[in-house]
């Protein structure tokens, strides 16, 4: 009787138990949402819309296991299952934007911060989770993944190199930090390395002249690397990564208060990779040996209204080389086995100053010092550059009128070994390092003629103290069709003051000498751009972004190097007739509810030259180019995807001879990587995969890669009076030895594993 009363008991408790009914609150946040976001249980069918505040409530809900789904427009949906056997609060459902870059605020394009659909300039953003989905030890490797900007080794022996932006060289893009144009002439080739990726906000591209607002260098765009605001960033964070090649990277940067004002971001990164090999069996290392190191320290001082003061340093030592594989540096400098050696020694520091006063004035300033000690197998290279750069600007509102007046001063002192700094003087030569001054006064006004067109006009004005004035005119016109559909105009004018031995790494590699025919002139520039930017918001949730620019820049003056004259020779010149970089671009960003993210890039471009009637492609420069990011998220596993990549269209080469057995164009070629990223770990990250899918190197399908590498000191070659190779048994080609034939990085496929830790 007792088990019966029992059971009877049971069964009225577990009908009790059913029967009750419960409640359900939460709130949704999604950053920059002006919609309301829809709330669903599954199994119930219920669906109701949060209110002003993101909060829902859900009534009189009997017990068991629902899955909830939340979405809104132009976000990730949110799928959980949850429990309920009471009233139940959840906690606040954060949704993902799949438009990364929406309302993000930019300063590139006009010196001003503004959100990037209200700027009258096409400013791209890069951010560091992008960066992240093919991690790199340094922002050169990084920006192989932006659509028509592509990192170019010049060298195969030393792997220097430079950033192409639209096919233009290194030295027509600026790069700066926060703002400040420290990476210049010299030490465009390094300053891109050895940047703490730990402190890396993000990264904004300005693809087009901005001389009128930056001066000399802006001539083929802008990469303004932006670091972390000290008080977003975190505690403590740690990144270490290593390959089965035996590279070795480390990123660490941590923060600290002193006080209620001040506080500061440091960060450190190492590289180290001290691996010998040779693949492809011509007697020199593959890649380049490198011991890197970096430090970087951020300074911010709060103080009344909120006015801006920041301090910044950075310091970075570097010692690489790459040459025949039984080089030491006992026999750096010498004529007995080859090897080209870099010591590199560079200080920055960056500063920003808001005056104390009712207006809007900043004073900003760069001081940069590098200092470089070279040999190319017997040529020595040793340099000193120091730049100071101050800048002061007022911004001022006016009615409809935003203006920024600036006033800037740069000094530059170089001194090399080189014919660049030396007399002509003959008998008495002398030693006479470059003095140069360069003041500039220049002004912008952002017209704003109603809610959907505006002008932005601007002008500048520098007085080169070697070239005298310079005057460098900006127009740019804004038309917004709607929030989701925006066209751009941008034309104006640029300028460049050319030092070929800070620029060129081809005129100090020794397998060459360096002819300078008559003064150089500065180049100059005039260009157009067009860019149409929209946003599609799906019905299913998902989002689409399109992002076309047409392009067209018209040289006078463009400085050529003549590789094809004389193949013991580099002849450089102002061009005789006149240069043209045209082309287009595209960048599509699609982004699913479900999780899946692409990010497609593609360019096609013409860049040549016209001399005398004829047209040529201009060297190591591609037609077409793709880039691609695809990422996918399997929230269930805390298991990330990222498949990311790059190709390549044939770009013409430097040939030595017509007897050069090389071909005279690469091939279509693309670099391809896929990488598991787990978030299972509170604060951790772990990731890993493989690096160049295709195992693709450049030797493959050529006879050689570095000319004569069996005798990198011509002591077996033989010259005609007029100084052209004879072809011998010994050399049936009629080369000398060269290693400028590079066009893609000469390593094959690897694996690699890292983890990332944050502490906020």
């Amino acid at each position: 009787m007792q088990k019966y009363i029992l059971l009877l008991f049971f069964v009225f408790a577990t009908a009790f138990v059913k029967a009750q009914q419960f409640n359900l609150h939460g709130s949704v946040v999604a950053e920059n949402a002006a919609n309301k976001a829809t709330v669903q249980l599954i199994e119930l069918k219920r669906t109701l819309f949060t209110d002003s505040l993101g909060k829902f409530a859900f009534e009189a809900l009997p017990s068991g296991s629902y899955h909830i789904k939340v979405s809104m427009l132009g976000f990730r949906t949110y799928n959980s299952k949850i429990e309920l056997k009471s009233d139940t609060i959840l906690g606040q459902i954060q949704l993902e934007s799949l438009d990364e870059k929406l309302n993000e605020v930019v300063i590139t394009g006009t010196q001003k911060e503004v959100n990037r659909l209200e700027s009258p300039v096409p400013v791209e953003i890069y951010t560091a989770k992008f960066f992240q989905k093919n991690p790199t030890p340094s922002i050169f490797d990084a920006l192989q993944n932006v659509n028509g900007v592509r990192p170019q080794l010049n060298c195969n022996i030393c792997n220097t190199g430079d950033i192409h932006i639209n096919g233009l060289e290194g030295p027509y893009t600026m790069v700066l930090i926060d703002g400040m144009p420290i990476v210049s002439s010299l030490s465009t080739v390094y300053g891109l390395s050895g940047i703490p990726n730990a402190l890396v906000e993000r990264v904004e591209v300005v693809k087009g002249p901005a001389s009128s607002l930056y001066g000399s260098e802006a001539v083929g765009g802008l990469i303004n690397i932006i670091t972390k605001k000290v008080q977003n960033a975190a505690l403590f964070s740690a990144d270490f990564m290593a390959t089965d090649h035996k590279e070795y990277n480390a990123d660490i940067g941590f923060k600290l208060n002193l006080g209620q004002k001040v506080s500061f971001l440091t960060g450190i990164n190492y590289y180290k990779y001290g691996n010998q090999v040779d693949h492809n069996h011509d007697g020199f290392t593959d890649v380049t040996l490198q011991d890197r190191i970096s430090l970087f320290q951020k300074w911010t001082i709060v103080r009344k209204d909120n006015r801006l003061f920041s301090l910044a340093a950075r310091f970075l030592y570097e010692d690489r080389w790459g040459g025949e594989m039984n080089w030491n540096k006992s026999f750096r400098g010498g004529d007995q086995i080859y090897g080209e050696s870099i010591y590199t020694k560079r200080m920055e520091l960056i500063g920003n100053y808001q005056l104390p006063i009712k207006e809007k004035m900043l004073v900003a300033f760069s001081l940069t010092n590098h200092d470089q000690d070279s040999r190319y197998g017997t040529t020595s290279y040793i340099a000193k550059q120091q730049i100071a750069f101050s800048q002061l600007t007022w911004d001022k509102k006016k009615g409809n009128h935003d203006l920024l007046f600036g006033a800037a001063f740069r000094y530059t002192y170089y001194d090399d070994n080189t014919p660049a700094t030396a007399s002509k003087d003959e008998i008495n030569p002398l030693n006479r390092p470059e003095n140069t001054f360069l003041p500039g006064l220049f002004v912008q006004d952002e017209i704003k003629l109603n809610k959907a067109h505006s002008i932005l006009a601007g002008l500048r004005y520098d007085y080169n103290s070697i070239h005298g004035n310079i005057f460098t005119p900006r127009l740019a016109y804004k038309w917004s069709i709607n929030e989701k559909n925006i066209v751009r105009l941008n034309a104006g004018t640029g300028f460049r003051v050319v030092n070929i031995f800070t620029e060129d790494h081809a005129a100090l590699t020794g397998a060459r000498d360096v002819i300078i025919n008559d003064q150089l002139r500065p180049e100059r520039t005039y260009n157009v751009n067009l860019n149409y930017l929209k946003k599609v918001y799906l019905n299913n949730g998902s989002f689409l972004g399109l992002d076309l620019s047409a392009f067209y820049t018209y040289f006078n003056n463009r400085i050529i190097g003549d590789y094809d004259t004389n193949p013991n020779q580099i002849i450089y010149d102002n061009l005789n007739g006149y240069a043209i970089s045209k082309g287009l671009t595209a960048n599509v960003d699609m982004a699913f509810s479900a999780g899946l993210k692409l990010t497609v890039g593609a360019t096609y471009q013409d860049v040549g030259f016209v001399e005398n009637g004829i047209k040529q492609q201009q060297i190591l420069t591609e037609k077409f180019s793709g880039t691609w990011v695809v990422s996918y998220k399997i929230n269930r596993l805390n298991l990330g995807i990222d498949y990311t990549g790059n190709v390549y269209s044939p770009m013409r080469l430097p040939l030595l001879s017509e007897l050069d057995p090389r071909s005279a164009f690469s091939p279509i070629w693309s670099i391809q990587n896929i990488q598991l990223v787990f978030d299972g770990f509170k604060n951790i990250e772990i990731y890993g995969g493989v690096k160049n899918l295709l195992n693709f190197t450049p030797n493959k399908g050529t006879p050689f890669i570095i000319a004569r590498s069996n005798d990198p000191f011509d002591k077996n070659v033989q010259f005609n009076p007029a100084g052209q190779v004879i072809a011998t048994p010994d050399n049936p080609y009629g080369l000398t030895f060269d290693p400028s034939y590079v066009y893609a990085p000469n390593q094959g496929i690897r694996g690699f594993i890292g983890i990332r830790y944050n502490l906020k």
